[in-house]
């Protein structure tokens, strides 16, 4: 066997779960000990700091600098008790991790001494370099200038010995260039338009609308000795080579099964640091994928829970580093098993404690649940493209359309009863005044939602956006995304609905004299009614469903460069635009980014493919064809003509197949760099990215083929790379 993977291999099978000294207490005691929220804040500022930090978390409202200052003097009391020496403003550029620069809290003052100092200033704004972020044209490499700007909404935390301070990133100009930029105002864009419409038609109380995520976060793990000698796992994230094992999940006895030792230590032990940091993880089990597992937390405010699941993949790398694991959080890490996505839970909820998106106890309620329902419906259909867009990526393309996530077609799943109250109120509906029976009627079959809910919660698994209840589950997502590019789209095109339901709704009012509740019932059906090609029960991982879309006229989209275009369609640049939340150029940097991010991942994929087929592949395959060529030379000095033929024929083949393969990988990785030398002479980010995807990557599949037929072949103790049954089942 090749010498470092008997090395790794050896490793291995000598590891024991890394039990980490954990404090025995309830998690309850030290939930949030490293977070400066509430009860930090209470204890360490005064009364009119507290109040308005509190304020700000709650309304928006600005902190001028002498209370930045006394704020900032309170966190670092704060993080210096726990033993903290550093600070740093903690961002997510468009890079889809985070950034953070350590500065300590000590400053000179002369004569040899100094002292700690953490002021306003530094806490409210830093200036890192915006040239070395990804920035789609909107800095240039000598206009380097950019800021970080202290978001109060979401609490500074420790992490480390660094007090690390939740920030936006703006360029010089104030062009947004992060993630939670734009997130932040598509959540008060959201706030703004349903609380209208909660206070118009419904509940006079309700002063404020919050978007709620609840994530669940898929993820592989590797010992990380394996991991240590896949080169191709080290830079990209996925195998780029590797036979299936013959036992992969056919069995269906991975999932939820009990949990290895050395995986549940490790998790305890993140848990742990989540815990510390007030990310609330309640859940852990195996996925369907050996080797794969989730954790999931409870909903949270989407900006907060944004953060605390960048945090958490941090946080999860650098722990399963001590637990000998690497964690994988590509979204298709290994072939021909299930692949990882993040499912992200959306509902709204009201500042007087109502879920929008879950049924009530009256046929009041039950209108509003009503409304939010199908605007949200409505919304899908109406920008189909736009939230296909959100979850595109390389990785992401590996996933969507396989048998384990949901198709790159949009549509939404509402269950076979759901679908039935809707198809019975277009129907009862009509385009004139109810009569007080025909309201009634419609309210007592609406205040039965609850009920059929409760029968009714089945999941259709193959949906990209399915009702699951009491929120919308938004299943394409991918694994080590940023939740906040779809959350950004998805509250943005729900704010846009309900202006517009609320305009619809208010001029039906108005110019036909209609009653609040005749009104709203006429617009829901007309909804229902235009909406309702976006609607889908069945199994969309079948060919059939492809065809079903494009007799409706929904758009499959299944590479990540067609479906960046929607990006720039003029209805969505108008939406983000008339939302103030992303400019006509922001929208334009970002489609820049990323169309560059794409072809980067492929670029350096086919790069470490040409890498590893010359200096590995080709090598070994032609070392163990040497081996049959001397047993062949050898037995036909041994036996006659007509013996020779029968004893080294299994050779004589095997040394021909060897030698087929190889000519077809390297004549195929030889074309594969041509095709990419073509790619980068291109002279857009938008014909680059195609080229990439059209001309670069379709090698990708027939140098794979051709290797993995090899693995099949050579001396299992010559070949190089940890094989697949070895990578998914030793842990």
């Amino acid at each position: 066997m090749s010498t470092k993977r008997i090395l790794a291999m050896q490793e291995v099978i000598k590891r024991t779960p890394v039990e980490s000294t954990q404090p025995k207490k309830q998690v309850s005691e030290y939930y949030g000990a490293n977070v400066f929220g509430i009860d930090a804040m209470r204890t360490f500022l005064s009364e009119e700091a507290f109040n308005g930090v509190k304020e700000a978390m709650e309304q928006g409202s600005t902190i001028d600098r002498k209370m930045a200052d006394q704020v900032a003097a309170c966190m670092k009391a704060w993080a210096q008790s726990k033993g903290v020496t550093h600070y740093t403003h903690w961002f997510q550029p468009l890079t889809g991790t985070t950034a953070e620069k350590h500065d300590g809290f000590f400053e000179p003052i002369g004569g040899g001494r100094a002292i700690e100092r953490f002021s306003g200033s530094q806490l409210v704004q830093q200036e890192p370099d915006a040239s070395s972020f990804p920035n789609g044209g909107v800095r240039s490499t000598f206009e380097a200038r950019g800021y970080t700007a202290w978001d109060p909404t979401s609490p500074a935390f420790i992490w480390g010995n660094t007090l690390c301070v939740p920030t936006i990133f703006i360029s010089y100009t104030g062009e947004s260039l992060d993630f939670k930029t734009p997130l932040i105002k598509s959540l008060s864009a959201l706030d703004k338009a349903a609380t209208e419409v909660c206070q118009s038609y419904f509940d006079k109380n309700v002063t404020k609308v919050i978007g709620t995520l609840g994530w669940e976060q898929e993820y592989f793990l590797i010992d990380a000795a394996l991991y240590n000698i896949r080169y191709d796992l080290q830079q990209t994230g996925r195998t780029l080579f590797g036979h299936a094992s013959a036992k992969g999940q056919q069995l269906e006895d991975h999932y939820w099964g009990s949990i290895p030792e050395r995986v549940l230590a490790y998790m305890k032990d993140f848990e742990f640091e989540a815990h510390l940091l007030g990310i609330p993880v309640r859940t852990r089990h195996n996925e369907v994928a050996p080797a794969q597992f989730e954790c999931a937390p409870v909903f949270e405010e989407i900006n907060i829970a944004v953060d605390h699941n960048q945090l958490l993949m941090d946080v999860m790398e650098k722990v399963a580093i001590r637990h000998n694991f690497r964690v994988l959080m590509h979204e298709k890490p290994y072939a021909g098993v299930n692949g990882s996505g993040k499912h992200n839970n959306w509902s709204l909820a009201t500042n007087t404690g109502k879920n929008l998106l879950s049924p009530g106890k009256t046929p009041k309620t039950n209108l509003q649940f009503l409304t939010f329902f199908i605007n949200s419906v409505k919304a899908v259909y109406e920008h189909a493209d736009l939230l296909r867009a959100s979850i595109a990526s390389a990785n992401n393309d590996h996933r969507l359309g396989a048998n384990e996530a949901p198709p790159a077609i949009m549509s939404v799943f509402l269950g076979e009863q759901l679908n039935k109250v809707l198809d019975d109120l277009e129907k009862s509906v009509g385009d004139k005044k109810l009569s007080p029976e025909e309201k009634t009627a419609l309210k007592l079959n609406i205040g039965k939602i609850p009920e059929i809910l409760i029968d009714n919660t089945d999941r259709n698994r193959t949906s990209p956006f399915a009702f699951t209840g009491n929120k919308f589950e938004f299943r394409a997502v991918g694994s080590s995304a940023n939740c906040a590019g779809a959350m950004t789209v998805l509250n943005a095109i729900m704010a846009q609905q309900l202006i517009t339901f609320k305009k619809d709704v208010d001029a039906l009012m108005n110019t036909k004299k209609l009653e609040k509740d005749d009104a709203i019932f006429q617009i829901l059906k007309r909804y229902i009614g235009e909406s309702k090609k976006i609607r889908f029960e069945g199994n969309g991982y079948g060919d059939a469903w492809k065809n079903e879309a494009k007799k409706r006229g929904l758009n499959n989209m299944p590479t990540t460069p067609s479906a960046l275009d929607a990006y720039l369609d003029k209805k969505s640049i108008h939406l983000f635009e008339s939302l103030n939340i992303l400019n006509h150029r922001e929208q334009e940097a970002r489609y820049e980014i990323y169309l560059e991010t794409y072809t980067k991942k492929i670029q350096i994929e086919s790069r470490i493919i040409a890498d590893i087929v010359d200096n590995q592949i080709i090598p070994v395959s032609l070392s163990y064809q040497k081996i049959l060529t001397d047993n062949v030379v050898g037995l036909k000095q041994l036996f006659g003509a007509t013996e020779f033929k029968k004893v080294a024929n299994t050779q004589l083949t095997l040394i021909q197949e060897i030698s087929e393969r190889v000519t077809i990988i390297k004549k195929a990785a030889d074309d594969m760099t041509e095709e990419r030398k073509k790619a980068n002479t291109l002279d857009s980010a938008k014909k680059q990215a195609h080229a990439y995807c059209d001309k670069v990557k379709p090698y990708f599949d027939i140098i794979r083929y051709n290797v993995d037929k090899l693995e099949n072949i050579v001396d299992d103790t010559m070949w190089p790379l940890p094989k697949y049954r070895e990578m998914l089942y030793l842990r």
